[in-house]
């Protein structure tokens, strides 16, 4: 094949390449411009992702909480994202003009058929930039208690303490009732309940209780314990103890321990805790 022969083949090629596959708005669509336009959005998309990680390792260094980075991160990449698509389409020849006017006339068509969709986009906006709840919280959901480990543009997953991960519609985070217990610090107070029998000495009782909270591992030393005599029950004397606690992932094991060394020493010290009694008298 000599060098004639090769030319007219890559004219060919070429013809073929520039062969109009159809029009948009006007503009003839051909295979070169489409795969031009692939490759534009291919790179927007790997350069999107180059970004987060950037971003996110740049914070990150600077000692900002893993949320705050994670957020920024995740807004520069939609940022970057968007405009390889603008890109995209430009380059395509597609008029923005006229493809705005008609996403707009879509938008009505299809607004219904996406609006679940939509919803909990604009949701996982309003939760980067508002940060009700951020990666890391620990929250409750609908009875449900877990971490949060991603926020995403559709959805946010929460991973429970019995290792399952839920996938929770951003939407539900802005219109349903949310307990974020990380919200205000890592640092909640937490309440344990227990009865005493009647003739206790309530001022042991106290001792005693405050004794095994302050010796919790887990329960912080500021601020100290505090223990209350609640009621006088129908049963027992009504006593609380408020700790506080900064490890909220293990919490359950922090009040569970308390429970059991209450239990123990009241054993040691003959406090006796009761159970409902009823005295049934029967007249003759």
């Amino acid at each position: 094949m000599n060098l004639e022969n090769v030319i007219e083949v890559l004219r060919l090629i070429w013809r073929f390449c520039s062969r109009t596959l159809f029009e948009l708005q006007g503009t003839k669509i051909t295979l070169i411009s489409l795969v031009l336009g692939l490759m534009i959005f291919l790179f927007a998309r790997s350069l999107a992702k180059l970004s987060e990680r950037l971003v996110h390792r740049l914070i990150s260094d600077r000692g900002l909480e893993k949320g705050v980075s994670t957020a920024i991160a995740k807004i520069t990449r939609y940022f970057v994202l968007t405009i390889g698509v603008i890109i995209t389409l430009d380059t395509l020849g597609v008029n923005m003009k006229s493809l705005a006017a008609l996403g707009a006339v879509l938008g009505v068509g299809i607004g219904f058929g996406l609006q679940n969709i939509t919803q909990n986009f604009i949701s996982g906006i309003i939760i980067l930039f508002e940060r009700p709840v951020k990666i890391g919280d620990l929250v409750t959901l609908d009875g449900i208690t877990g971490r949060v480990v991603d926020i995403g543009s559709r959805s946010t997953r929460i991973i429970t303490q019995d290792d399952t991960t839920i996938i929770v519609p951003n939407s539900k985070f802005i219109s349903d009732n949310v307990v974020n217990q990380s919200f205000t610090g890592e640092i909640i107070r937490y309440n344990v309940n227990i009865g005493v029998a009647y003739g206790s000495d309530t001022k042991k009782v106290k001792e005693v209780i405050e004794k095994v909270a302050q010796n919790t591992p887990g329960v912080l030393k500021e601020p100290a314990p505090q223990v209350f005599f609640e009621d006088f029950g129908e049963s027992s004397l009504d006593f609380s103890v408020a700790v506080w606690a900064s490890d909220l992932w293990h919490s359950r094991k922090i009040l569970s321990d308390i429970r059991f060394d209450i239990e123990e020493e009241f054993r040691k010290e003959s406090i006796e805790i009761p159970f409902p009694q009823r005295e049934v008298r029967i007249k003759p």
